[in-house]
């Protein structure tokens, strides 16, 4: 467990890093120059997410809660819907009109899924690290980036695009997340 709770902390304290101390930040690129600072933060998170991954595969399975037996179904359908936030973050759509930070939110949504879902200690541990991560790094970006201007909405034909994308990509990651985690997202069955 010691592994996946390092890489639940790297990850946040990379992240959170420029939003924080940005004093910090800044004396790094100094020293390092902006290239080097990239790499730097590259090589922290993919560093956080080799822990997370050995972590979670060498953490035993803990029940803390009991999850609704309806939990998996709810985590299909917010699984879509923070695929389409993911998909957002990277694309002109008329989410971000109504969201500021499309990413992040969909983290919160796939980290309430998975709570949703799943009821052992790891899973609070990922999840909920993750989440609580985005959560913190929503306003310290809103402070840091000042007042929001809201872009101009897309055509309804890149906005569908959007949309069949997401859908490919629920589609991908039901089809591999047995092959990554050791579960299915359609088994519907608890360890």
């Amino acid at each position: 467990m010691i592994w996946l709770v390092l890489g639940v902390v790297l990850w946040c304290a990379v992240h959170l890093l420029p939003g924080i101390a940005g004093a910090v930040k800044a004396g790094l690129v100094g020293k390092l120059g902006r290239n080097g600072y990239k790499g730097a933060f590259s090589l922290a998170v993919v560093a956080s997410v080799a822990l997370i991954v050995m972590g979670w595969r060498a953490a035993e399975y803990t029940p803390v809660y009991e999850p609704p037996e309806w939990g998996p179904h709810l985590t299909l359908l917010l699984m879509l819907l923070a695929m389409l936030l993911f998909v957002a973050a990277n694309r002109a759509t008329r989410i971000k009109r109504i969201i500021r930070h499309p990413q992040l939110t969909g983290v919160i949504v796939w980290a309430v899924a998975h709570l949703i879902a799943n009821g052992d200690l790891r899973s609070l541990v990922l999840f909920g690290g993750l989440g609580l991560w985005a959560l913190i790094e929503i306003p310290l970006l809103n402070a840091r980036d000042g007042a929001w201007k809201k872009p101009d909405a897309p055509a309804i034909g890149v906005e569908l695009l959007g949309i069949i994308i997401a859908l490919a990509a629920v589609a991908v990651i039901v089809f591999l997340h047995p092959y990554f985690t050791g579960v299915s997202p359609l088994a519907f069955q608890r360890p």
